[in-house]
């Protein structure tokens, strides 16, 4: 029996993952005793930055990177009517956190450095101690925060690629001009007010996440339609030419990337917990206050 209840729940998970993207459904029905079933917060947290790391991927390499070999513009005053440009990858996370915020989940998405080009995106207190650890030992950090009390989860941001160096490397407001391919530039956080979430929620903020991804593409996409002399908007990626994928190309392709994560997330979520494997909870992860003062 608990057999054919385990290959249900795949059978639902695999057809939610399917559909999150592109049609953003109402959740499916779950099993009562997985609706019912806590899920350390530190497990979605991992999900969602996982989402988040294909899309940023997609987003950076393939619109951004090989959009500029075809003189498509990419500036941090896109929203700008006289500026025909799209978001800067850094700006493009800003947007998502910026529709995620419109939601009363409350899962939040900040990015931040210790060498910001913007100050307000500078690490201060326990922030900026757990980025120390996370360069020291290249290990992302869960904690609660006592200032917000929000569970928090920080993870290394990477540089990824050329245009991401180069921009900051660039800036004039920068404080650091000697990025490399692999820096550690910063650190994406999430924040959540809860320890633990039933499955139904958790799939719930996935779906968030991915309607916020669409609603940050769907921006440039409208911005991109005014441009004096705007791409040709359709099946096509900059890699073919002066061409933009349109938002259902553009979340399909991101659904491919990120969804294989995803459901392992999801299945690993809806399975028994095994005691002696497995992420520690926040409470045993962030209780830090009084590490942090010896």
């Amino acid at each position: 029996m608990k057999n054919k209840t385990f290959v249900l729940d795949i059978l639902i998970l695999s057809a939610l993952i399917v559909f999150l993207f592109v049609t953003a459904p109402s959740p499916l029905p779950l099993e009562p005793e997985q609706a019912k079933a806590t899920v350390p917060i530190e497990r979605v947290f991992e999900m969602v930055e996982a989402e988040n790391d294909w899309v940023r991927d997609l987003w950076t390499k393939e619109i951004v990177q090989a959009g500029k070999k075809v003189n498509l513009e990419f500036d941090e005053d896109w929203r700008e009517d006289d500026i025909d440009a799209g978001p800067l990858p850094a700006l493009f996370l800003r947007e998502t956190a910026k529709n995620l915020e419109r939601h009363p989940l409350r899962l939040s998405l900040y990015l931040g450095s210790d060498f910001p080009i913007s100050a307000s995106n500078r690490f201060e207190g326990i922030q900026l101690q757990k980025f120390e650890q996370i360069k020291a030992s290249n290990q992302p950090q869960f904690f609660f925060a006592e200032d917000t009390a929000l569970y928090t989860a920080m993870f290394a941001d990477i540089a990824i690629a050329n245009a991401c160096i180069r921009c900051h490397n660039d800036h004039k407001e920068s404080p650091k001009s000697d990025w490399k391919l692999d820096d550690v530039m910063g650190a994406t956080t999430w924040t959540y007010p809860k320890q633990k979430v039933s499955l139904d929620e958790s799939i719930e903020i996935l779906r968030l996440l991915r309607n916020s991804f669409k609603a940050a593409y769907s921006a440039y996409i409208e911005k991109a339609r005014t441009f004096k002399n705007p791409p040709e908007i359709g099946a096509k990626w900059p890699r073919e030419g002066y061409f933009l994928p349109d938002v259902d190309q553009f979340i399909e392709e991101a659904a491919q990337r990120a969804s294989i994560d995803s459901l392992q997330s999801l299945l690993y979520m809806s399975a028994p917990v095994n005691p002696n494997k497995g992420l520690k909870t926040p409470a045993t992860t962030t209780d830090t206050s009084k590490q942090d003062e010896q």
